[in-house]
């Protein structure tokens, strides 16, 4: 692929970022309020449009309901978009009440299946809305012990829920279903993987696609190769970035595995129609700042995207037919090691940006001026609508 090409590849790249990455949050032993951080939803797209405006390729920031619940949405929508960004995904939370302790769509009391599923019926509204397309659906679903509950009738539960929802999505919508493999739930998982959301999306119709959240996986995953099969199988909606030690540690993009994350933006760069995936960020930002973290996860997805549109794939084809193993293997390397930077360089320079986004937002004083606006956030007020 030539540069001009590429170039013109990575103009059409669009990231979008969470409303909730810009608020406190912490983990389950405690939470620690960052200067400065968003005390709510308007902050939070205050936010993700200084995010925009310093990166050029974030034009849309998802909400998480009722951490995002607002009076007027349409309002909501409008004052997005006067500061140059527009609503993403739409987030049900079906984790976060008391009567969730047993699941959500999958829970035995229809009386609670029936609470979430009007949640989820409002957050469809709510995206008719703010002009949104994607319902962006995670369950915390699952058992902690076998005889816990029927593993087969929370199964039949689960695809009636998710048929409920997506009989109430309007023409043009998509319903984004991500799995992850553990946690809240350690015995079993109602969406424990790629497969069984597949499946059920599968069964809904082509209005329902996989998310791949990059933190939702056992230890030596083939993340790319789930990447592929969904591509081929046009069953690939969007993903959540973020990248894992451990677990579902939603640490920065790319911070852990760099490699990992140009291979699966490798097989994003030769899909037909990339511009149809929801590149979606999901991270929780602990001990380092919140604005400029999520900047470096969009450059760390933009640096891989660069590497993996220059993949020789002509002369890999080639090592590949010959059974060149360590030739085929050498190409994508030659494309890893590439310094991008300069051709990263170009494309902020015809955005009229900076060229490292990350040192702008440092130098811009950003975070001073918020710090000084908004104080030392509480965690209450990061999460009162919970």
């Amino acid at each position: 692929m030539t540069e001009s090409v590429a170039l013109e590849r990575l103009r059409r790249l669009e990231i979008e970022t969470p409303s909730w990455g810009y608020g406190n949050s912490g983990t389950r032993f405690h939470v620690y309020p960052w200067p400065g951080a968003a005390r709510d939803v308007h902050e939070r797209i205050a936010d993700a449009a200084l995010v925009h405006r310093l990166t050029g390729c974030c034009p849309s920031v998802a909400l998480h309901i009722p951490w995002d619940a607002v009076a007027d949405y349409g309002d909501l929508r409008r004052s997005a978009e006067e500061q140059g960004i527009r609503i993403g995904a739409v987030n049900p939370n079906l984790f976060g009440d008391d009567d969730y302790r047993l699941g959500s769509l999958c829970h035995p009391d229809p009386g609670v299946r029936a609470k979430a599923l009007e949640h989820c019926r409002e957050c469809v509204a709510i995206a008719r809305e703010v002009d949104s397309t994607l319902i962006s659906l995670w369950l915390a679903d699952g058992t902690n012990y076998p005889g816990q509950d029927d593993l087969t009738e929370r199964h039949e539960r689960l695809l009636s829920g998710l048929g409920a929802i997506y009989d109430a999505l309007d023409e043009g919508m998509r319903l984004l279903v991500e799995y992850k493999f553990f946690e809240p739930a350690f015995y079993s998982t109602d969406l424990p993987d790629w497969g069984t959301a597949a499946l059920a999306c599968r069964r809904l119709g082509p209005q329902a696609q996989v998310l791949v959240d990059t933190g939702h996986h056992p230890q030596g995953t083939n993340i790319e190769q789930i990447v592929a099969v969904l591509l081929v199988e046009e069953l690939l909606g969007g993903f959540h970035f973020n990248n894992r030690k451990y677990a579902d540690d939603d640490l920065i993009v790319g911070s852990i595995d760099p490699f990992e994350l140009f291979r699966i933006m490798r097989e994003i760069a030769r899909a037909e129609r990339p511009e149809r995936i929801a590149f979606m960020i999901d991270q929780s930002h602990n001990v380092e700042g919140k604005i400029d973290a999520m900047i470096q996860s969009v450059v760390n997805i933009q640096t891989a995207y660069a590497k993996a549109l220059l993949v020789d794939e002509e002369r890999l084809a080639e090592a590949q037919r010959a059974g060149d193993v360590l030739g085929a293997h050498r190409v994508l390397l030659d494309a890893f090691e590439t310094d991008v930077r300069p051709l990263l360089r170009r494309l902020r320079e015809e955005l009229g940006i900076e060229p490292d986004p990350v040192e702008a937002f440092r130098r811009g004083g950003f975070a001073d001026r918020l710090a000084q606006e908004r104080g030392l956030a509480s965690v209450e007020s990061a999460y009162e609508r919970t």
